[in-house]
């Protein structure tokens, strides 16, 4: 709580405060007793709703996990009525979910607790009778059940997105419109497994909880494993990228850094959710091939002979042939592929030209090139930001396609780049002659003809 910034503890002091509101209602307010059958009825989804809860499925983002226990506050939407609905729900400060702050419990508690004694208004305000639903009136339950749901999730996720963006330091976060409705989407399918529980009730009563949970502890699986290869995927994009940048001292970051500025212009053009996972991951393996050029010509320092260029050249083509097997990368291959071509056809491997370079390449170009400026370099230091983007706009229409220029300025203008740390430089040579970088467009590699 401490940690917390004083928006965010208002927030929850309300938002937890309001729930206390609602289950001292619930529990004494109410004009209508609750019945022992109704006791019984609060226990088993209760319980239902815990053990969902306290294993939930970890997702991508750091600190961050979904389960599908909302399904038995839903069933007690029905069975129950709000009243009951608002407790199933604060049963999530019991979670046994292991390293869940006891704040974190009773902020979910009470936003759970919130969602379903909203959702158990709108489901009696649109007609809906709570208790065991008779078999011959069940079809009149689903048009109120799909709008208790319909609040429900949505009223979730607003509350919880607004917790995190007070708690977070940059006060913003980043949420993929697609991903979004995406998820939204699948968490209101997982609402169906509250109607499920309770038309299941009317037959088999508490036993319908245990039959419910098998599909539930499935649809968990599913989450998890999708996320595992998710995870296994981005553990191999790590360990090539590591084995590019052991060859050579100054591009450690870059992959990272060009995969983040490529997202960033992805998602100004509106590129959708899998078109985004795909140029992440071709922003990381774009330089790939170097794997396949000697290192001493990588850390050559002076002018390349012919034959030394070539094989620099050649290295989108070698990183082509390292990463065809791999299948999630769909798209990413264009992007590895053609990164050096130029918009006015003068670039490699193949010379293309305008709209005969495919998009990812067009956009990998210009985060490749921006985060080499602003980059340490043997031959120099890290330009500015401000330099680096005059240098883009001056290459537009030559280098680089006009419109992913514009779509990685406006990005900026949005969210402001951060610079990696600069490179302790190791001492030259008393020989030696500065190299240059052919992914900087204001330096090119210098190449002399003969031996």
């Amino acid at each position: 709580m401490r940690d917390l910034p004083w928006p965010a503890r208002v927030y929850l002091v309300v938002v937890i405060g309001t729930a206390t509101a609602l289950l001292w209602h619930s529990l004494f307010g109410s004009a209508r007793p609750v019945t022992t059958a109704e006791l019984g009825t609060l226990l088993v989804l209760a319980l239902l709703f815990l053990v969902c809860e306290s294993m939930p499925t970890l997702l991508n983002v750091e600190q961050f996990a979904v389960s599908v226990s909302f399904s038995a506050a839903l069933a007690a939407v029905v069975l129950i009525g709000p009243e009951g609905a608002a407790v199933v729900g604060f049963t999530a400060t019991l979670s046994v979910r292991p390293g869940l702050p006891l704040i974190k419990r009773l902020f979910n508690g009470a936003q759970f607790a919130i969602c379903g004694y909203a959702a158990g208004l709108v489901y009696a305000g649109l007609g809906g009778e709570s208790g065991v639903p008779k078999v011959n009136a069940f079809e009149d339950l689903i048009g109120p059940y799909v709008a208790a749901t319909t609040v429900f999730v949505p009223l979730n996720i607003v509350l919880t997105l607004t917790m995190i963006r007070l708690a977070t330091s940059e006060g913003r976060v980043e949420v993929p419109m697609r991903g979004m409705v995406q998820f939204l989407l699948s968490y209101l399918g997982y609402g169906t497994f509250g109607l499920l529980v309770a038309g299941l009730w009317a037959t088999v009563q508490s036993i319908s909880a245990v039959l419910v949970l098998l599909p539930l502890f499935v649809a968990r699986w599913a989450f998890g494993q999708y996320h595992a290869q998710q995870r296994s995927y981005d553990a191999t994009i790590a360990a090539l990228c590591q084995a590019v940048e052991t060859k050579d001292y100054y591009t450690r970051g870059h992959c990272t850094r060009v995969s983040a500025a490529s997202t960033m212009i992805a998602q100004e053009i509106g590129m959708g959710l899998e078109r985004l996972r795909a140029i992440g991951y071709a922003g990381m393996l774009h330089d790939v091939g170097k794997l396949g050029v000697p290192t001493k010509v990588l850390q050559k320092d002076g002018p390349l002979t012919e034959e030394e260029f070539a094989a620099i050249q050649l290295h989108p083509m070698r990183g082509l042939e390292i990463v065809r097997g791999i299948d999630f990368l769909d798209e990413a291959y264009a992007g590895i592929m053609h990164h050096h071509e130029r918009h006015d056809g003068t670039g490699y491997p193949m010379g293309l030209a305008g709209d005969e370079i495919p998009e990812f390449a067009k956009v990998i170009a210009v985060a490749d090139a921006f985060d080499s400026m602003t980059s340490d370099r043997s031959y120099r230091g890290a330009r500015p930001v401000e330099v680096a983007v005059e240098e883009l706009h001056k290459c537009a229409g030559t280098h680089f396609d006009p419109v992913m220029v514009t779509a990685f300025v406006r990005a900026l203008e949005r969210r402001p780049w951060q610079p990696p740390r600069r490179v302790d430089l190791p001492p030259p040579e008393a020989d030696d002659k500065p190299t240059k970088d052919h992914d900087d467009p204001t330096m090119p590699i210098e190449v002399v003809s003969g031996p």
